[in-house]
């Protein structure tokens, strides 16, 4: 496993479309929740099927990695302290996120933070594309572009409520198109150009 983040801070329906799929609102802010370094992978780990879900989803994400300690900065330092970007894949038991009241158990299994290798960071992130396929068809994809909340300003504002430190790992939100996965299926999510992470799935022991 490449990363070693002391956090991963996820946020929630940063794009519109995928808010409206679920049937939320876009939040005035972004909405923040933490998944686990315990849930990391690499590319070709296997995502395992909890049995207390029947729904478990993928989320094809773009993620950032923090280069410097960031608190309290302003969205032109914390584009600076964009060190580099992977293909990640929020994986989420969907219907225990319904189910219970906060989004830990919904996204922390063992297994459900799937990332690619390290890529490097462009001049201009909005032209960043994430590309969701299972069994090689497409299911997501998303321009950094539609954003609600763009990427310098999420490490400003992550940043006010905690320190983010080098190597700390930011998922920015999923496009529309989620949907389920079974065993047997294999799930890549790719930033085109930057990053990939391809994983099976199976169920769990």
């Amino acid at each position: 496993m490449p990363l070693t983040p002391s956090k991963i801070v996820c946020v929630g329906r940063n794009y519109a479309a995928h808010a409206k799929e679920l049937g939320n609102d876009v939040p005035k802010e972004p909405l923040l929740f933490l998944k686990p370094p315990s849930s990391l992978i690499g590319d070709g780990e296997t995502i395992r099927l909890p049995t207390v879900s029947r729904q478990v989803e993928y989320e094809g994400e773009i993620g950032v990695v923090v280069s410097r300690r960031l608190r309290q900065a302003t969205a032109a330092e914390a584009r600076e302290a964009v060190g580099g970007l992977v293909a990640a894949n929020d994986v989420t038991a969907r219907d225990l996120q319904k189910s219970d009241s906060q989004w830990t158990r919904a996204k922390g299994f063992d297994t459900f933070c799937c990332v690619g290798p390290v890529g490097p960071v462009p001049a201009e992130l909005s032209g960043l594309t994430v590309t969701t396929r299972v069994n090689g068809v497409v299911r997501q994809h998303g321009q950094a572009s539609s954003m609600v909340f763009d990427i310098p300003m999420l490490l400003a504002y992550i940043s006010q409520v905690m320190t983010l430190e080098p190597g700390d790992l930011v998922l920015t939100g999923t496009p529309e198109g989620v949907g389920t996965l079974a065993p047997g299926d294999v799930v890549e999510v790719e930033i085109d150009g930057v990053s990939r992470v391809s994983n099976p799935v199976t169920a769990a022991a």
